[in-house]
């Protein structure tokens, strides 16, 4: 036994209560201090860091200066406000006196933060939660009223101030957060160390960059509980291992299918799990499905370019799928960036009469960049100079930078609910695939990412006519004729589909546009068991000039459109044949699917 005396209880609290506090607490001091050390080393390690590397400061301050410009109309909007207030005071007024009275403002639909009753049955929170509403509505509206601003810095400034807005929420304070106070009260503050704790351990693992966990990380194995099809890789490069999945039926369609995922993130949003897999789903359909599974590059792959893409994906899985099947036709898949290479590779091939791909789907991608939605607001040469720079001292760009990029799209689903259940209500985040998938992030080569950026982005060269030229072949994606599946989320943030329908004006095929239900994810991975969502379609002959004109005259359909892009798809993959074992034929299985590049993480 120690000899060491008991710690002095706390007022309020048994022995064990305040033994498990003072605990507590001097863990928090001895990881803090610890993180604290690390903060100033790597400080003076990497020199001044500039404050705002976004210059967000300039771009407030011209702003300003134009608002300013107009005194009447600020004092108009201020005099605005301040009615408003005045109406909320009288209504709180009233209902305290026991009247019956209709809000003055309410949360938008879908607007989770709200949810817990007592921002509606307590007065307080009601008024807290009425006057939040009140200020951010009117401080985003009286901005988008600014004249003399151009359209990129007020869509900048919109963008920011609502991360602003969203950040001052009184659902993300202790102190106003009814939920929190409740659970504080119920557990006499334990919710709070706990959360404290959860924040350093986010600390630590970010080495102190924030890393705010949004699921179970330890909860999910890729290859043990997701990414479980079953399926061999048949090839692999410096980029790409390419999975041959094993057949679901005795006869398969004679042409194989191949699909091109995003880079950006990791291909087994496709095979979440059994009853949501697309790729398992396809295999049940008939069709002979390979997968690209890109590398997690690092350091040695920084000079890696958009046209090596090119030619060691798509077109390096195409000459293997020739190989594996003797079958040298093939039809294709571009889910979003992947979408994107996959209609250059298709304009590169047309040009050089190489026909091997009979039919191309493209899920959420964008190819003419002039409306690409809120991404476009981090593309200005100052923030895409500062991308460069990042990716300069290591020779990529952390998966962790793009998934923070992708998180502000949805702020307050994706980074503020967890800070009020990680850190405020001190709870560890669900187990949830999809968010694990989220998590699992991958890195940018340097030359290839800057190029997307730029050349993309920035310039829309894409959808230029030899605006871009890849292995000394001008890019016109006029030149592609063959048949063209589209589909589009209706509530996408990252490929928004007025910007996905563009498309349809420039491929010269035939084109099948189809509307979704749901964002960039649920719009794509919806499987027809499930019967959620809908989609619409729009059978006139051809796609009318603008995504207006289309939706006037589409017809909305219950549940996933699988089924449809099933039945335009075989009418274009040939004659049933014996179905095809992976390994077998041409080329030797390497390993077992999913293989060994997406289980490289960032960070190992």
């Amino acid at each position: 036994m120690s000899d060491s005396p008991a710690p002095a209880a706390l007022g309020g609290l048994s022995p064990e209560e305040s033994e498990k506090l003072q605990e507590a607490f001097k863990d928090i001091a001895t990881r803090s201090q610890k993180l604290l050390q690390d903060f100033s080393q790597r400080y003076q390690a990497d020199g001044q860091r500039p404050a705002d590397p976004l210059h967000l400061t300039q771009t407030f301050m011209d702003f300003t200066a134009k608002m300013l410009a107009d005194p009447n109309r600020l004092v108009q909007a201020q005099v605005e406000l301040w009615q408003q207030y005045m109406k909320l005071w009288q209504v709180t007024a009233q209902r305290m006196m026991g009247q019956p009275v209709e809000p003055v403002a309410e949360p938008a639909r879908g607007d989770k933060r709200f949810n817990d009753p007592a921002w509606r049955d307590e007065v307080v929170f009601d008024y807290l939660k009425q006057s939040y509403l009140l200020t951010a509505r009117w401080l985003q509206g009286t901005i988008k009223e600014v004249e003399g601003v151009d359209d990129k810095t007020a869509r900048k400034v919109d963008f920011y101030t609502r991360q602003f807005i969203d950040a001052m929420s009184p659902s993300n304070f202790a102190m106003t957060n009814p939920q929190v106070v409740k659970a504080t009260v119920e557990s006499k503050g334990e919710n709070l160390l706990k959360g404290l704790q959860n924040l350093l351990s986010d600390l630590e693992r970010g080495k102190g960059r924030l890393e705010i966990r949004q699921t179970d990380m330890d909860a999910f194995k890729v290859g043990g509980n997701v990414a479980t099809s079953p399926g061999k890789v048949v090839y692999q490069n410096d980029i790409i291992q390419l999975i041959q999945y094993a057949p679901a039926t005795e006869e398969v369609y004679e042409i194989p299918l191949l699909i091109v995922p995003p880079w950006i993130n990791k291909f087994y949003i496709l095979d979440l799990k059994p009853e949501n897999s697309f790729i398992k789903w396809a295999t049940e359909q008939g069709y002979t499905v390979f997968v690209v599974s890109w590398v997690n590059p690092d350091e040695r792959l920084a000079k890696m370019s958009f046209e090596d893409y090119m030619n060691q994906g798509p077109l390096a899985a195409l000459d293997a799928i020739e190989k594996a099947t003797g079958q040298r036709k093939a039809s294709a898949i571009g889910y979003c960036i992947g979408g994107t290479l996959m209609a250059a590779t298709l304009a590169y091939m047309a040009a050089r009469n190489d026909d091997r791909i009979v039919a191309c789907t493209f899920f959420t991608a964008q190819v003419d960049f002039s409306e690409p939605g809120e991404l476009g607001v981090f593309i200005d040469e100052n923030q895409l100079a500062n991308v460069e720079e990042m990716m300069g001292k290591k020779g990529y760009l952390e998966g962790s930078e793009m998934a923070t990029t992708f998180n502000m799209l949805r702020a307050n689903d994706l980074i503020w609910s967890f800070v009020v259940n990680n850190y405020l209500m001190g709870k560890d985040p669900f187990p949830f695939d999809l968010l694990y998938w989220n998590a699992d992030a991958t890195r940018m080569p340097a030359a290839m990412h800057s190029y997307y950026l730029r050349n993309m982005y920035q310039k829309n060269l894409l959808s230029q006519p030899g605006g871009i030229v890849l292995d000394n072949v001008p890019i016109d994606l006029r030149k592609i004729r063959i048949p063209v599946y589209i589909q589009a989320g209706k509530e996408d943030h990252i490929a928004p589909v007025r910007s996905v329908y563009k498309a349809t004006q420039l491929f010269s095929g035939p084109v099948r546009f189809m509307l979704a239900g749901s964002g960039h994810i649920a719009g794509v991975v919806n499987p027809p068991r499930n019967k959620k969502y809908q989609h619409w379609l729009n059978e006139t002959a051809t796609n009318p000039p603008t995504l207006a004109e289309w939706q006037a005259g589409a017809k909305e359909f219950p549940g996933s459109w699988w089924n449809d892009w099933d039945k335009w798809l075989s009418a274009l993959s040939g004659p049933k044949v014996p179905a095809r074992v992976p390994g077998t034929a041409g080329l030797p299985a390497i390993e077992d699917a999913p293989g060994s590049y997406v289980k490289v993480r960032s960070g190992t």
